[in-house]
């Protein structure tokens, strides 16, 4: 079960990077005054292939949220740098009055 989770994960990962990439191609086309009938009822199809892949990840158990594009690029994937302890004879020293 667990492993048809990770294949529709995959899927759904892969279909909408592909739909970026057609809207993208619509937007360029708009631009430039073309005919994007084409390009945007591929995307629609796309869009309603996503709807169903969705719809059987949520049957089969997958509840969590998916995160979208821009939330996975703005994910640090860096490890945690933790201050180096600072040895004694490097901590600052204070002045303190002497007794008499």
């Amino acid at each position: 079960m667990d492993n048809r989770l990770n294949e529709l994960r995959r899927k759904i990962k892969t279909l909408r990077l592909e739909m970026l990439d057609l809207e993208a191609t619509t937007r360029g086309q708009i631009r430039q005054d073309q005919d994007c009938t084409a390009s945007a009822s591929q995307t629609m199809a796309m869009r309603k292939e996503l709807a169903g892949l969705v719809r059987q990840w949520g049957i089969l158990g997958g509840g969590d949220r998916l995160p979208t594009i821009t939330e996975r690029l703005r994910e640090t994937y860096r490890p945690v740098v933790r201050p180096k302890p600072v040895p004694e004879k490097m901590q600052k020293r204070r002045l303190v009055a002497r007794g008499r």
